[in-house]
């Protein structure tokens, strides 16, 4: 038998609930919630929304309302949050030129 032949693994993106859950975990505590407040607050249990938080529930987009909502942040809000947290970041300064 011949040998295994290990490619590299690109990094792999953060799937989109893990993303979400971190800007809304991010906003919680930036307003100083616990979780408790914010669940109460959006009619979400405590232990569902930690989940969110987490990454391990997709949330319907009525939850991504009533949480987003909670914590004075829209839709768009959290949809724009999103998409920075995923954009690559960028290496400030000019680039080394090969000679």
């Amino acid at each position: 038998m011949g040998d295994v032949l290990r490619l590299p693994t690109p990094d792999l993106e953060p799937l989109w609930r893990e993303a979400v859950g971190d800007v809304l975990r991010r906003a919680r505590q930036a307003r100083g919630d616990r979780l408790r407040d914010t669940a109460e607050r959006s009619g979400v249990s405590i232990q569902y929304l930690s989940e969110v938080e987490r990454g391990l529930k997709e949330p319907s987009s009525e939850i991504l309302a009533a949480v987003s909502g909670a914590l004075g942040m829209t839709l768009l809000d959290l949809t724009v949050g999103v998409a920075r947290s995923l954009q690559p970041s960028r290496v400030a300064g000019p680039r080394a030129m090969a000679g």
